[in-house]
C-alpha cells in the first residue's frame, strides 16, 4: 500500500486512468436501453479498413461487472503486479449527483480494492455520443459557489482516505477541463481554504491540457499541468491513408505520435507526461466519425513508456491512458489478441519483474459456497436491489416533476387570469372615479 511516495523511492509514480463504467446505472438504462454498459459497444464493433483490429474482446477478466468486488480486486492485483502504482478514477459531479459512483464509494467505505487511488474530476456535459458537446445533452455540467462548497466537502472526505495517493505528503487531484469553469481560481481558492480548515495538507491540483488549452496552470490557480493524450495531437500529427478506409475517419500512425511526443519541448512549468497503449473510439462513433491510432503494439508502447519513465524525475508522475477504456481502444487489461503483453511491457518499462501468475477466475456468484462468496452474492444482490430502487425513484421523480410542472403551469395561468381581472376592475374603478369627479364639477358650476 502506498498512500504517499515512500522514503528512498527512486522512480516516478505510474498512474493508470480507470473508467468506473462497466455496470448498469439508471441513466444509461434510460438513454441506451435496460442493462446497458459499454461492453455492448465493444462487442458490436466492426473493422473499418484492412488490418483494423476490431472487435477487441477481453481475456483474463472477461466481460466483467464492476458491481462484483472480486473483479476490482483482480484488477488491482494485476495492476500492482505489473508496475502500476495507483488508479486514477474518473469522478463525476452534477450539483451533488454522482453517476458511476459505485467504485469510488466502495473504496471510501470499505478500502477495497487495496490499491492507492486519486480522482480526476471529469467536468463536462454528458452527451448521447460521448463527445461532451452541447448536442443531445443528457447531463449538464453547472457551477455555482454553493455547489463548490458541497463538492469541496466530498473531495475533502475522499482525500482524507488512507488509500488516497499523496506525493511529498500532498494529495493529488486532477481536473479534466479547468477552462470550462467560470471562475477556476476562485473555486480552487475556496476549496483550499475549506480543505485546510478540514485538516488536510496542501493539495496538488493538476489541470489536464485538454480541448486546445495548453496554458500555464498558474492562470487557473492550479499547481501543475498534465497531458491527456490524444488531446493536443490534432494538427500536429499527419493523417495516414489506409486501404479501404472511410471518408471522415482520422487515422494516425502510432510511430508518428511517439516521435512527436518524445521530441516535444517541455514548458517552463511542471507538466506530467501521458502515454497510451492505443486509441480507437470507433466502437462508440462508427464509420466516418472515428479517430483511430494504427500500428500500435506492445513493443512500441514499451519503448515509449520506457523513454518517458526514464526522463521523469522521482517526484514526478507518469500517466497511462488508460487501464480499461475498451470502447476507446485504450486499455492495459488482457485481450484475446495480446493477452498480458501490454501489462508485461508496462512492467519492463517501469522496472519491475512482469507477473506470470494467474488472476484466477471470477467466481460464479450464483453457485458460491464459501463465506466470502456468499457475502459477495449478498453484496451483488444488494447492489441490484439498490439499482432497482434508484430506477424506481428516478421514475417517481420524473412523474412528480411532470405533475409539478403541470400544476405550476395551471397556477400561472390562473394567476395571469386573476391579474387580468384585477386590471380590468382597477380600470373600471378609475373610470367611475373620473365620471364622478366630472359630475361633481358640473354640479358646482350650476349651483347658485
Amino acid at each position: 500500500m502506498m498512500t504517499s511516495q515512500p522514503p528512498g523511492r527512486h522512480k516516478p509514480t505510474t498512474i493508470a486512468f480507470y473508467l468506473p463504467q462497466f455496470y448498469p446505472i439508471p441513466e444509461n438504462d434510460a438513454w441506451y436501453g435496460e442493462g446497458f454498459t459499454e461492453w455492448r459497444n465493444v462487442v458490436t464493433a466492426q473493422p473499418l479498413f484492412e488490418g483494423h483490429y476490431q472487435p477487441r474482446l477481453p481475456k483474463d477478466l472477461g466481460f466483467y461487472d464492476l458491481r462484483v468486488p472480486e473483479v476490482r480486486e483482480a484488477q488491482a492485483r494485476l495492476a500492482l503486479e505489473h508496475g502500476i502504482d495507483a488508479f486514477c478514477y474518473y469522478h463525476y459531479w452534477f450539483e451533488g449527483h454522482r453517476p458511476l459512483r459505485l467504485v469510488v464509494d466502495d473504496v471510501l467505505a470499505h478500502g477495497c480494492p487495496e490499491i492507492p487511488f486519486c480522482l480526476a474530476w471529469a467536468n463536462e456535459n454528458w452527451s448521447r455520443h460521448w463527445d461532451a458537446s452541447g448536442h443531445e445533452v443528457l447531463l449538464t455540467q453547472r457551477y455555482s459557489e454553493e455547489d463548490d462548497e458541497a463538492h469541496g466537502r466530498f473531495l475533502l472526505r475522499a482525500m482524507r482516505h488512507r488509500l488516497y495517493l499523496r506525493l511529498d505528503g500532498r494529495p493529488v487531484l486532477f481536473i479534466y477541463r479547468i477552462q470550462a469553469m467560470p471562475d477556476p481560481a476562485g473555486t480552487l481558492a475556496r476549496w483550499r481554504e475549506l480543505w485546510r480548515a478540514g485538516g488536510l495538507p496542501e493539495v496538488t491540483i493538476i489541470k489536464f491540457d485538454t480541448w486546445g488549452n495548453a496554458a500555464a496552470p498558474s492562470e487557473y490557480g492550479a499547481d501543475a499541468a498534465a497531458q491527456f493524450l490524444p488531446h493536443g495531437l490534432s494538427g500536429r500529427v499527419p493523417a495516414v491513408a489506409v486501404r479501404g478506409g472511410h471518408a471522415g475517419d482520422l487515422i494516425w500512425s502510432y510511430d508518428d505520435i511517439v516521435r512527436l511526443q518524445l521530441s516535444t519541448e517541455r514548458p517552463a512549468w511542471t507538466r506530467h507526461e501521458c502515454v497510451f497503449p492505443g486509441w480507437d473510439h470507433s466502437p462508440r462513433r462508427g464509420a466516418g466519425r472515428s479517430t483511430i491510432v494504427h500500428g500500435n503494439d506492445p513493443d512500441r508502447y514499451e519503448q515509449w513508456l520506457s523513454a518517458v519513465h526514464d526522463r521523469t524525475p522521482a517526484d514526478g508522475l507518469v500517466l497511462i491512458n488508460a487501464w480499461n477504456e475498451w470502447a476507446e481502444g485504450a486499455y492495459l487489461e488482457p485481450d484475446l489478441r495480446y493477452g498480458r503483453a501490454y501489462l508485461q511491457a508496462t512492467a519492463r518499462a517501469v522496472g519491475v519483474a512482469p507477473s506470470t501468475t494467474s488472476v484466477g477466475s471470477i467466481p460464479n456468484l450464483e453457485n458460491a459456497r464459501s463465506p466470502d462468496r456468499r457475502f459477495s452474492a449478498l453484496y451483488l444482490e444488494a447492489r441490484e436491489h439498490e439499482t432497482r430502487l434508484r430506477r424506481r425513484l428516478s421514475r417517481l421523480e420524473g412523474t412528480f416533476q411532470r405533475q409539478l410542472d403541470g400544476a405550476t403551469a395551471t397556477a400561472r395561468a390562473e394567476a395571469d387570469e386573476m391579474r387580468a381581472h384585477a386590471l380590468r376592475f382597477t380600470q373600471e374603478i378609475d373610470r367611475l372615479r373620473a365620471e364622478l369627479a366630472r359630475l361633481e364639477a358640473a354640479g358646482r358650476r350650476i349651483d347658485p
